[in-house]
């Protein structure tokens, strides 16, 4: 006797309000977007296990404050020292991050150095670069019709659509260069690049952890170069980029001096003229 299974409803398992769509599988590495990966962390364990969710909040935590201690990533997300592990060595075999150790300054205690771990090229290219390909097409098509120049004004305009809302700081102005830097940080981060600030010895270093473009910057230096001018006419004063995404490095960092680069009074006494003129210039 032929026994008929009872009819599902194919739209049953829709229907959940919930559910919060990711890309890729979070399960099996491939964690596409973080902010959307993450952000379904707070919504019903729907279609992703929690054990993804970790994973995904793991790496953005070495995304925006790699690198990092596993201590500090279990303190941030209440994990286990044994939880931060597992999820560590998992990224670290599939060559997604990297360990390092830690700089003697940053030791507290005696005892080894605590290890720090960060995200690696591949890890941050996982992270999704929309339509790269597309921009580099772009772009390239733009400096065979326009030359080096087109592209160079396409790269300020672009910076300066990401800083619009900053004004430059002034001699009289309130605001310290500190807090100034933090707002360019507040702006990069709302474009995408997850940027901070710290304080380093007499300055202070602006912190881009994402780069959205940075694919295509490794063809374009130009858009890294736009970046700097925009940091040296916000701030008024000389800036020093020491590391980029686009070459390798695991974050962009930008420092800024906090201690203003004093003049040098010099006597010239009866010298020359042209002695005279030229001292003025050199402390000048």
């Amino acid at each position: 006797m032929l026994i008929r299974a009872p009819l599902l409803d194919p739209l049953a398992e829709f229907r959940h309000t919930s559910v919060v769509k990711t890309f890729g599988n979070p399960d099996a590495g491939d964690y596409g977007t973080v902010q959307n990966t993450v952000a379904a962390a707070d919504a019903a364990p729907v279609a992703v296990s929690h054990d993804g969710h970790t994973r995904s909040a793991v790496v953005k935590l070495l995304l925006e404050e790699g690198p990092i201690t596993a201590g500090a990533i279990g303190s941030k997300l209440g994990l286990s020292a044994a939880g931060v592990r597992r999820h560590l060595d998992a990224l670290i075999e599939g060559g997604e991050a990297r360990a390092t150790t830690s700089a003697s300054w940053q030791q507290r205690g005696r005892g080894r150095p605590a290890k720090q771990f960060q995200l690696t090229p591949r890890g941050r290219g996982k992270l999704g670069h929309a339509y790269d390909d597309l921009a580099g097409a772009a772009m390239r098509q733009l400096r065979e019709i326009g030359g080096d120049s087109a592209i160079e004004v396409f790269a300020r305009k672009r910076v300066a659509a990401i800083v619009g809302d900053v004004a430059p700081l002034g001699h009289d102005s309130k605001d310290s260069t500190v807090a100034k830097a933090d707002e360019i940080a507040e702006a990069f981060t709302n474009a995408g690049f997850a940027a901070t600030t710290r304080k380093v010895g007499t300055g202070v270093q602006i912190c881009q952890h994402h780069c959205p473009v940075s694919h295509v910057a490794e063809e374009f230096p130009e858009l890294c170069a736009a970046e700097l001018d925009a940091f040296r006419d916000l701030l008024g004063t000389h800036v020093q980029r020491l590391a980029t995404i686009a070459n390798g490095d695991c974050a962009c960092t930008t420092h800024v001096p906090l201690i203003p680069v004093r003049k040098v009074a010099v006597s010239v006494g009866a010298q020359p003229a042209s002695a005279t003129t030229r001292l003025r210039k050199e402390v000048e």
